[in-house]
């Protein structure tokens, strides 16, 4: 996060419009799949740099397609709802014919009185705290532009200064496959990121042409421009190569994959959660955890999860859209997936290992889920205990409830859902299968391997089962011998 102080700067200064590229069509991720749509932490490439738009407090960001454009725009116009108060807008770059290009396709959607922030789709780590830094010093009457020293800063745009000096005025951003053999040694890179007055930004590129190797509209041009007006060119230079790091390949992905789960780990330990090694955590949404929770290794978190004071998480777990209450303990190779209804985990509940949780699970305080066991659309209430190998779907089931190994509910006729009511301190036995829509009343015991039809009734033994027959000197059928 930036300063408070920097936050009110920009508040304060000229409305910031977000540019961002994500036209290009990603060949060396081999993919049939946009190169910004591909995942990182859970999440397209795009949507981080969106949340960076909105964590500028930006009044609109512009996206620039192209390859995969429909897609690409499918996916994140439901973001337009999501993202107020930031408007999202698509425009396309139809041909691609370089970064000059594409960002004249956005200018009719620029307001003159903005700074105009230009951001790749395809960078999704750089902090909001750097690019409030970048507009402060942009100022509404500067280019600025964020750089960083590479030791290897093959194919990256060198920064040209006056002089050769290290804090020289920027002079021009020369491309590497334009460069000479003494630009290619300038170690400050361009990073691809900068601010700009939008006014000034109209006029510069209208005067682009593409006279270079590539034969391309370079955006890094306006530079030279910005020098031949009298206009400043800053740079903003960090140390941080993660932040400015695009994704080009599978390679790359991974890499910042690595980063990007290395920072999650990072932040929840700063907030108190135990680690058992941070290297075997993935983050793919939101987590957030209370004091004291543990989490041990190989487990991943998705959508939004909320792990209560003194929560356990074993190994091996996978956990999505769920809210596990104060002292519960998911064990070993539990899998929770709550979707878009989620799943509740009350107080001091245990649950595993094996067992899975689905969709509008709901469990009580002190409740047992143990190995193999299955819970989908279902209420278990305070105290209520499915240890072993069993499922439970489309039921309300009450306090004290024991439900046997083996057992399940018949939920489904083949063509609609119905439900099992389990009234409190239900004891059924092994081996059961209750056929819903079916009650059973409270207090009553159902007998091992029983077929429940019909409701019972409250303090009764059900049975329902063939009678037990035994054929004397019975031998079982014999293989015919061929000849």
């Amino acid at each position: 996060m930036a300063t408070t102080q920097s936050q009110d700067d920009v508040v304060a200064g000229p409305p910031v419009d977000v540019v961002i590229m994500a036209a290009g069509k990603g060949t060396r991720m081999k993919s049939r799949l946009p190169k910004v749509l591909h995942r990182l932490g859970g999440r397209p490439l795009l949507a981080h740099v969106l949340d960076t738009a909105k964590a500028l407090q930006a009044r609109q960001a512009i996206v620039i397609t192209g390859h995969g454009a429909i897609e690409v725009e499918a996916d994140h116009a439901c973001s337009a709802l999501a993202a107020a108060p930031l408007t999202l807008n698509f425009v396309r770059q139809e041909p691609q014919l370089g970064t000059g290009h594409a960002v004249q396709q956005a200018l009719p959607l620029l307001a003159d009185d903005g700074v105009v922030v230009v951001l790749s789709g395809d960078v999704p780590l750089t902090q909001a705290a750097t690019l409030f830094h970048l507009i402060k010093a942009c100022a509404g009457e500067r280019l600025a532009l964020l750089t960083l020293q590479m030791p290897d800063p093959t194919g990256y745009g060198r920064i040209v200064r006056e002089g050769g000096a290290a804090n020289g005025q920027v002079q021009a951003i020369v491309e590497h496959k334009d460069a000479t053999p003494n630009e290619r040694g300038i170690t400050e890179i361009y990073s691809g990121i900068m601010a700009v007055p939008a006014l000034a930004l109209k006029r510069w590129l209208g005067r682009l042409d593409n006279q270079n190797t590539q034969g391309e509209y370079y955006l890094t041009d306006i530079v030279k421009f910005a020098v031949a007006d009298g206009v400043p060119v800053v740079a903003h230079r960090i140390e941080d190569a993660v932040q400015v790091a695009g994704v080009n390949s599978p390679v790359q992905l991974a890499e910042l994959e690595r980063a990007f789960q290395t920072t999650q780990a990072r932040r929840l330990m700063d907030e108190g959660v135990r680690l058992a090694d941070p290297a075997r955590i993935d983050v793919r949404g939101d987590l957030l955890c209370a004091h004291d929770v543990s989490i041990d290794v190989n487990c991943v978190f998705e959508g939004k999860v909320n792990l209560g004071l003194g929560v356990s998480i074993g190994a091996n777990c996978v956990i999505a859209n769920a809210v596990i209450g104060p002292g519960a303990v998911i064990h070993p190779f539990t899998h929770i997936d709550g979707e878009s209804v989620g799943v509740t985990v009350g107080a001091g509940a245990r649950v595993g290992p094996y067992a899975r949780l689905r969709p509008g699970a709901v469990l009580g305080i002190d409740v047992h889920v143990g190995n193999f066991v299955e819970i989908k659309n279902a209420t278990l209430a305070d105290g209520a205990k499915a240890n072993h190998l069993a499922y439970l779907g489309d039921a309300n089931v009450g306090e004290r409830v024991n439900f046997g190994a083996g057992s399940i509910t018949a939920n489904y006729d083949g063509a609609n859902k119905h439900r099992t009511v389990i009234e409190a301190d239900v004891h059924v036995g092994s081996n059961c299968v209750l056929v819903a829509p079916v009650t059973l009343g409270a207090g009553g015991t159902i007998g091992g391997g029983s077929t429940i039809t019909k409701d019972t009734p409250a303090r009764a033994l059900s049975v329902a089962r063939g009678k037990q027959i035994s054929i004397p000197n019975w031998e079982r059928p014999k293989k015919i011998l061929k000849v």
